[in-house]
């Protein structure tokens, strides 16, 4: 949600917008569900990066990925990056030797493709899916974005 900002100056008015940082997009677990999911699902869990590291297809990533790296070997070692498309609205599967009840959040910058995501693989039968929103949501950010 957007929030109204008025500055006065001496001869004018300006308007600033700024993104609201308490408020979630939709879809996002809030943050004490979280962290019991994460307690629950223990090393179980998966953490499913659908960010895009191609600039030209999605520009908005890059500021998100320098503030919650990309998994990388030694980095993020419960997470795996599955980028997912806008345009075909579609997205790789985990591995097949995942199980379907495996506990999964998903995650892209905020939420928004985090949350097609979480459709999508609960559309391929994933049961136990949540979308974490992403590096944006600090208070989720801080309880799975090292995972």
């Amino acid at each position: 949600m957007l929030s109204r900002i008025v500055r006065r100056g001496t001869s004018h008015s300006s308007i600033v917008y700024r993104r609201m940082m308490s408020e979630r997009k939709a879809g996002v677990i809030e943050p004490a569900e979280l962290k019991g999911f994460i307690g629950n699902a223990g090393e179980k869990l998966l953490v499913v990066d659908v960010r895009n590291p191609d600039a030209e297809v999605e520009p908005g990533d890059i500021k998100s990925i320098a503030v919650g790296p990309l998994p990388a070997e030694g980095i993020r070692p419960q997470a795996t990056l599955l980028t997912y498309d806008r345009n075909t609205k579609s997205m790789p599967l985990p591995p097949d030797d995942v199980p379907k009840d495996t506990p999964i959040i998903t995650h892209c910058g905020g939420g928004g493709r985090g949350q097609k995501a979480k459709d999508f693989l609960e559309a391929a039968g994933y049961t136990n899916v949540v979308n974490g929103g992403g590096p944006k949501d600090t208070e989720n950010w801080a309880l799975f974005g090292q995972k």
